[in-house]
């Protein structure tokens, strides 16, 4: 019996990816800023890690890393404030060549550190770099297993006491796997199992509220390693 994460094809979903504006709206499926979600899913972000704040003091540079970074919105936004320097990881190349316009400004700054043009299934991050990172709308790109095995690179990737914000649309049934961007859209069940398989324990979870209508619900789930 074939399972929805079975589906996923790597070209498939960088082919339709590459044909999409590289712009907000086109990275959010329509939801640019003509709409509450941009505003909201920074403030929903915002509000999870500053609740979170007291568990996730570690002794390095607080850099980050934005994993399935599109155009650099999230990290322009959200981590660029709450990090000393940000990394990227985005495969597509439209993205990768926007996100270096957007985010110019900051790289003059310096809070830009590597934009890596890659895929997260070949990214393998330097040991012990980083304070948090940042998985959002992507991982449903990667089959269970591969999943896995990125997030005991993102475990080695960490600082002491780092942690892992792995933040998707979940399914209220069975995983759901979308032909139109290769990508399986997973429960809250399905990511739980993830979680532990690969030697993560959740320390807080909570829905992303103020979205528009007719979308998936999204939660946010911050990971530790299991000592």
């Amino acid at each position: 019996m074939t399972t929805p994460d079975s589906n996923i094809n790597y070209k498939d979903a960088i082919d339709y990816w590459t044909s999409i504006p590289a712009t907000v709206d086109g990275v959010l499926g329509g939801y640019g800023d003509q709409t509450p979600l941009p505003n909201m899913d920074v403030h929903g972000s915002m509000h999870f890690v500053r609740k979170l704040k007291s568990r996730m003091i570690t002794e390095g540079p607080k850099n980050s890393c934005d994993i399935g970074a599109g155009i650099g919105r999230v990290t322009k936004n959200f981590l660029s404030k709450i990090s000393d320097k940000v990394d990227l990881v985005e495969p597509v190349v439209p993205f990768v060549e926007q996100a270096h316009v957007e985010l110019d400004a900051l790289k003059k700054e310096g809070k830009i550190g590597e934009i890596f043009a890659i895929g997260m299934q070949d990214w393998n991050p330097e040991e012990g770099k980083y304070w948090l990172i940042w998985c959002q709308w992507c991982v449903g790109h990667l089959p269970d297993e591969e999943l896995i095995q990125f997030f005991h690179r993102c475990k080695k990737g960490l600082q002491k006491n780092g942690t892992i914000v792995v933040k998707e649309n979940n399914t209220v049934g069975d995983d759901d796997f979308d032909p139109v961007d290769s990508s399986v859209t997973r429960s809250n069940e399905k990511f739980m199992q993830l979680f532990k398989e690969a030697g993560l324990k959740v320390i807080a979870t909570e829905r992303q509220r103020g979205l528009p209508d007719g979308l998936y619900p999204v939660q946010m789930y911050a990971l530790k390693t299991v000592v």
